[in-house]
């Protein structure tokens, strides 16, 4: 069994994502003892934005790739080595300006590459990544679970179907910057729905 949780707050200290998603990580830890755990916290480890550097350097075969491009590919090939290995995925994603935060952005950009973890073929598009079991933890300020305004949800579970991974289970902490008693209810909720989730 192999837990990878991936933390895309911007900040290193103080994110309930984080926070939250290291809660959902420990009890799955707690289930299987003998589970490989790894932490990804792309604040403290960001990974490059794509560009037209990391394009030609994708698009050049490997074996004419300068020393410089093959570092900047091997730096996606280790997002994509990652999630292959995992069995369970553990995300936590705040929202920042109605949508998933640039960090997060960079690592579905840096593992999303033709004939690895999807393909093409003629009957559509194909996820290579299946098998596996998703937890994505969404935290708001606002109250944006099922309104028009939440635009991460159908972002990521469309994504995640592209790559694969159908089997996604999204929990919501919402209301944070809504008071202290807004930010506690936010938590409990969303701790409620941990201990659902992972019964």
């Amino acid at each position: 069994m192999n837990i990878l949780q991936i933390n895309s707050s911007a900040r290193v200290a103080g994110s309930h994502s984080s926070n939250l998603s290291n809660q959902v990580s420990a009890r799955l830890r707690d289930q299987h003892a003998n589970a490989n755990f790894i932490l990804r916290d792309l604040a403290i480890t960001p990974q490059p934005s794509l560009d037209e550097t990391a394009l030609q350097a994708l698009f050049t075969p490997a074996d004419q790739r300068t020393p410089e491009q093959a570092v900047r590919v091997a730096l996606d090939d280790a997002l994509i080595a990652e999630v292959q290995a995992a069995d369970i995925l553990v995300i936590g994603a705040p929202m920042y300006n109605f949508g998933i935060s640039s960090q997060l952005k960079n690592w579905i950009d840096a593992i999303s590459r033709a004939q690895v973890t999807f393909r093409y073929t003629a009957n559509g598009p194909e996820g290579l990544l299946k098998g596996k079991k998703v937890y994505v933890v969404l935290t708001r300020g606002g109250l944006y679970r099922n309104t028009p305004n939440d635009t991460q949800m159908p972002y990521l579970k469309n994504f995640f179907a592209f790559l694969g991974m159908s089997d996604v289970e999204f929990i919501y902490a919402e209301g944070l910057a809504m008071g202290t008693e807004g930010e506690q209810r936010a938590i409990s909720d969303a701790q409620a729905q941990i201990e659902a989730a992972l019964a």
